[in-house]
Parts: C-alpha cells; structure tokens; sequence
C-alpha cells in the first residue's frame, strides 16, 4: 500500500480554499498516474509545531502505480510545484503539501545513494494531522520499523494536535 498525506492552510489563486485546493490534488494525483483507490474524511488541524499561521486541511490516500518510491516523490514534488507551492520557510503556511509516507513495506534511510526517499515518512509517528486521517484509509497499518498501530502512535501524541473531522 502507497500512502499519501495531503494538507494545505493558504488560499489558492487557481483552486480557491485549503479543501477545494486538496479536492483539486486528489484529481492531480489521478492524472499523474497515481490512481486514489481510498481516502480518508477531511479534518481540520492546529499548525505543527504551534503557531499563528492559519489550521490546516489534511487528508491521506491510498494509492496505485507500479512506480517505486523515488518517482512517486517526484511526482508528488511536481504537482505541489504546478499548485504554486514555494518551499521557503519550514514548516511554513502552504498552498499545497503532498508527503509520500509510505511504500508498501520498504523502510530505507534514503541509502545508498541519497536519492531514495526516508521510508516511511521520519515524522508520521509525530504527527495527530496524519495519523488520523491515516485511521480512515488504513485502520490496521502498523509502522514498518517499530510496530506500533495507529492507535498506539495516537495514544503517544499530546492535546495540543489537536485534529477535528470536517463534515
């Protein structure tokens, strides 16, 4: 299973709002090749770390393709690209994130050659706006390094993530 994290918290110029702007990724995800075959709700999430930037919308899907992990990234890193994304500030506000959390069962640190991604995604553990929305698409998935499921990396997160499941 290919698991994408989707998120956004500013307006786009083209697209309109955090959600239709995530409505409109999901269709790009499509037609780069990579079929969504499941999705999650929409919730609505505090920034991370806190700030007084804008919440996010955030979302996870499933995906399809026969590509490996680094051409899935690049293509992820394309589409954020075409929707106006600007990587200039970490963890910043953005028009559009798209994070490859998972590819299948691989974990890799980015070896041998740097040009892998880090499987799966370093921070999902961390993370209230991923693992929920993570629950939707994939309720029985276990981190391929420690084991641990969803409701137990849920568990470890503090209240101040806090995630609220858009209608």
């Amino acid at each position: 299973m290919i698991l994408v994290a989707l998120g956004a918290n500013m307006p786009s110029p083209v697209h309109g709002s955090p959600r239709a702007t995530l409505e409109a990724a999901l269709k790009a995800l499509n037609r780069s090749g990579l079929k969504v075959v499941a999705r999650s709700a929409w919730y609505e999430t505090a920034p991370v770390p806190i700030s007084d930037q804008p919440w996010f919308v955030n979302g996870v899907v499933a995906v399809e393709t026969a590509l490996g992990p680094a051409p899935v990234l690049e293509r992820l890193h394309r589409i954020e690209e075409a929707f106006g994304r600007v990587r200039d500030i970490v963890n910043g506000p953005r028009v559009l994130d798209l994070d490859l959390l998972a590819h299948g069962d691989i974990v890799s640190d980015g070896w041998p050659s740097g040009d892998w991604p880090v499987l799966p995604h370093p921070r999902l553990h961390e993370r209230a706006f991923v693992l929920q929305p993570l629950a939707d698409v994939a309720p029985e998935w276990r981190h391929p390094v420690d084991g641990r499921d969803i409701r137990e990396m849920l568990a470890g997160i503090g209240p101040e993530q806090t995630t609220r499941r858009l209608p």
